[in-house]
């Protein structure tokens, strides 16, 4: 009784499937025949350039670029002060002072050390007249809790001036109570 009930349940919703599409086919054509198609045109394309790369005129794209801070070709100007341009670059003077940190000194009486970590957590040991930071910072005294640097700033005019700059020990007050 219950397969036949179904089956009759069936058979009257498949019924209901085949009723009449035309109202809804007659609805679809009205708007297709409302709406127009508007394409706009494709833009215009530019030619293409070729740029050749030639290697001697500019650096390798594979490798990182060189920081430049200062120019290092500057132009001399007689009775002046300036920074020799054949001394040989040290290691701390691609850092700015800025992201340099005194981290501690050793040493005895005779020569003190002053450890220096820069901002690529490498550690290095300086003392006196080595240089330090972007403008030429020769070290002109190095005690427990401060490095002090004698700096040549540009002035602009060819010249340059002399400053003097203190690296703070990173933790001052801690290592002054130790």
């Amino acid at each position: 009784m219950i397969r036949r009930l179904s089956i009759v349940t069936l058979a009257v919703l498949v019924s209901g499937c085949f009723s009449d599409l035309s109202d809804v086919q007659n609805y679809v054509a009205d708007v297709k025949a409302a709406t127009k198609a508007r394409v706009e045109p494709l833009p215009e394309i530019s030619e293409f350039q070729h740029i050749p790369y030639r290697s001697q005129n500019a650096r390798s794209p594979f490798s990182a670029p060189r920081p430049e801070a200062i120019q290092d070709k500057f132009l001399q100007v007689q009775d002046c002060l300036h920074p020799d341009p054949r001394r040989r670059k040290e290691p701390l003077e691609k850092y700015a002072v800025d992201n340099l940190k005194m981290r501690g000194t050793l040493g005895d009486v005779g020569k003190i050390w002053a450890l220096v970590e820069a901002s690529d957590k490498t550690l290095h040991r300086v003392t006196l007249n080595n240089y330090i930071g972007l403008f030429h910072g020769r070290v002109i005294n190095v005690e427990p809790t401060h490095i002090e640097l004698l700096e040549l700033i540009p002035d602009g005019a060819g010249c340059w001036k002399e400053r003097t700059t203190m690296l703070q020990m990173a933790d001052a007050s801690s290592a002054a109570s130790n």
